[in-house]
């Protein structure tokens, strides 16, 4: 058994068993990382940095190979926190790396309120050595304190393989590890405001004919301002997924252009409708319209809560006009 944990971490993560001798370590079942619970985690973390971070140019794409080295969490303790703390922007060698991650860590517990050892899932160790589990963990946690509005997919689990090497051979044992909690077991006086509040989630409760009535109200609001250009919508779920027809009616609704090189205007793949719809819920976060709890992903998968969410904040600012 022991021999196939490490034949896999060849081939994906070489793990070196020395630099952990003595030590208790996790690692992610191969199964576990095909998950697409996992994957949906993994990607509305790194969409949050990017959005957190985006005034500050700062685009990460995995979140094992970008944030080991400090930079991407010594920005996000400042942008969210506002703590600027004595560590050098870059970090080029190894020495310097653990340094920065020393600093920025011992800071990120406290503001986690995490003074308790034994509830601390991640180390300075883990986290430059790429680790993907404490990465993970570290990020929710950071999620929960400075951004407890932000939806992230509930029930995600992994199965892990706990290893601990010693002088005396290998000791292993399979593992769930809960990366985060079930909605259904959290009391609902425990619901953050925005989800007591979503008119939207309160909405998809209801009746199916509420429902749809609703729906032919904002689908008659947008086609009304799409008219002029000659377009028309009859699917709200499936038009509004490449993110082009979102884009144009922003600009079409705030009274600006949207420039034709900052988006696919005939997306052919999942990459280009998921910059469409992330640049357009940016643009309603620059105007005010908060869509932080809206995954772009969500919106490219056709997952009408989250398509009704963002068209519904702008049928309420525009309604009048």
């Amino acid at each position: 058994m022991e021999a196939d944990i490490f034949e896999y971490h060849k081939e994906e993560d070489t793990v070196n068993i020395e630099s952990f001798q003595g030590e208790k370590r996790k690692l992610i079942q191969p199964a576990s990382l095909k998950d697409p619970k996992l994957e949906k985690l993994k990607q509305v973390l790194i969409d949050w940095i990017n959005r957190t971070l985006k005034a500050e140019h700062i685009v990460v794409q995995s979140l094992e190979e970008d944030l080991y080295d400090g930079l991407v969490l010594h920005h996000l303790l400042s942008s969210l926190a506002g703590v600027h703390l004595p560590v050098d922007e870059i970090a080029l060698t190894s020495a310097a790396q653990i340094h920065k991650l020393e600093v920025i860590l011992e800071e990120l517990d406290k503001r986690l309120g995490l003074q308790d050892s034994s509830q601390i899932k991640w180390n300075i160790k883990l986290i430059h050595n790429k680790d993907l589990l404490a990465t993970i963990h570290l990020l929710v946690a950071m999620v929960k304190c400075f951004q407890p509005e932000l939806d992230l997919p509930p029930n995600v689990k992994v199965e892990v393989v706990a290893v601990e090497v010693s002088s005396g051979g290998i000791k292993s044992d399979v593992q769930t590890e809960v990366l985060t909690e079930d909605s259904s077991n959290t009391d609902s006086d425990s619901l953050s405001n925005t989800e007591r509040d979503d008119p939207i989630e309160q909405l998809l409760k209801l009746e199916g004919h509420k429902v749809n009535t609703v729906k032919k109200a904002i689908l008659h609001f947008v086609n009304q301002n799409m008219s002029t250009m000659g377009l028309q919508v009859a699917d709200m779920d499936k038009q509004f997924a490449d993110g082009v027809i979102l884009l144009l009616l922003i600009g079409q609704l705030e009274g600006f252009f949207v420039p034709l090189c900052d988006f696919n205007l005939t997306p052919v793949n999942h990459s280009e409708m998921l910059h469409n719809v992330t640049l357009a819920l940016d643009l309603l976060n620059d105007v005010g319209l908060q869509m932080s709890s809206v995954n772009p992903q969500d919106i490219v998968s056709q997952d009408i809560a989250a398509t009704l969410k963002v068209l519904y904040a702008l049928f309420k600012k525009h309604k009048g006009n």
